[in-house]
């Protein structure tokens, strides 16, 4: 198969769909890939790493979209990129279908075979590909929030971790999953007083066992999460329904309870936000101010760390990129039902529920689109 890695677009995304080690096992195994020049310099990786991988390097992300039988991305195509997309072609990224009807009716139009990274699932149930850049935005969340909170930035001024004699910053992680766990240890290790809301009681018995002496749990009744809010100097936004919209648990009118200054910081702004006043901002611009409260809402935070977030998703996708690869992404799918639950668009059809009900489109199952 000819596998092609065109470079990202997206405002100030510096990572790479495909790191050199990647594109060496790929042609280890007997394909052929063509990477834009230039793709990876924003992760560290030169173009000569990519030759020497085995891989050709073309001059333009046209060539990678007319040539490749697979296209291997990061971020969801942007509009210029979707024009370019064609039928009995796989494309392998994420795509944050449902708040984004524009992208899911351009993929549909295409007729692309589109398998996100963020709705492919393992046997414990989890999202393996989601998994590392959840990890990396949770750690990142309290780095960036505790930036925010910095008067210069229209923040309340409170250092995360206090002084002596001077309380720590108060901060509600809602959300006790794979970026929220990891949030709250990052705000706990700088000092925070940090809650973690969750509906889950298996989860919070979990977190309490291991974390307990670090960071507090409670359970995200609307009272609970309307008091720890109000009590907060950051909010980090840390909820996920795979495929789903995002739901609204932040309202606009909870924002008049909390103090001036007082920072959101909402992980949960790829799949539409879980605030109800959260919008996607970029790296160049990446705050906002609603009735006195500073969001910040970047769409792609773990590009700012374009390296380590390759890295680790490169380590992530392979082994799902060879099997597409290898077998063709039918057979693939039928061998893995849980690489099939990636399966997003297939020849104009959308097949991902969560999507359909957000949107309104009518769904085919996955199940279907394998013998259509």
């Amino acid at each position: 198969m000819l596998i092609g890695c065109p470079k990202e677009i997206k405002n100030q995304e510096y990572r790479v769909g495909m790191t050199p080690v990647a594109a060496h096992e790929a042609v280890h195994h007997g394909h052929s890939v063509i990477i834009e020049t230039n793709a990876g310099i924003g992760s560290g990786f030169t173009d000569q790493a990519y030759i020497d991988a085995g891989a050709t390097i073309v001059d333009t992300a046209a060539e990678v979209f007319a040539r490749a039988q697979m296209v291997v991305k990061v971020k969801e195509p942007q509009p210029g990129e979707r024009a370019q997309l064609h039928e009995d072609q796989i494309l392998f990224t994420y795509l944050h279908l449902a708040p984004d009807e524009a992208q899911t009716r351009d993929l549909l139009n295409s007729g692309v075979t589109a398998i996100a990274y963020e709705t492919v699932t393992d046997r414990a149930g989890t999202l393996p590909l989601l998994a590392p850049m959840s990890e990396v935005a949770g750690r990142l969340a309290p780095q960036v929030g505790s930036w925010t909170l910095q008067k210069a930035n229209g923040g309340r001024g409170v250092l995360m971790g206090g002084v002596p004699g001077v309380p720590p910053a108060k901060v509600a992680v809602i959300g006790g999953g794979v970026v929220g766990t990891h949030a709250a240890r990052v705000a706990a290790g700088m000092g925070a007083d940090v809650t973690v809301l969750d509906m889950s009681m298996n989860r919070m018995r979990y977190l309490d066992d291991v974390f307990g002496r670090d960071f507090k749990t409670c359970h995200a009744s609307k009272g609970n999460t309307a008091k720890l809010v109000a009590e907060a100097d950051l909010v980090i936004g840390a909820v996920l329904i795979p495929g789903a919209a995002a739901p609204k648990l932040v309202s606009r009118e909870m924002l008049s309870s909390m103090k001036p200054g007082a920072a959101l910081v909402d992980v949960a702004i790829d799949q539409g936000g879980c605030f109800e006043t959260s919008h996607a901002t970029t790296h160049d611009d990446p705050i906002y101010e609603v009735d006195g409260i500073m969001h910040y809402c970047v769409a792609n935070m773990p590009g700012a760390v374009a390296r380590t977030a390759t890295i680790a998703l490169g380590n992530a996708t392979m082994p799902f990129l060879l099997a597409l690869a290898d077998k063709g992404w039918r057979q693939a799918c039928e061998d893995d039902e849980h690489l099939l639950n990636g399966l997003n668009t297939h020849a104009g059809k959308l097949t991902y529920y969560a999507v359909g009900k957000a949107l309104g489109i009518d769904v085919m199952s996955p199940a279907l689109a394998l013998k259509a």
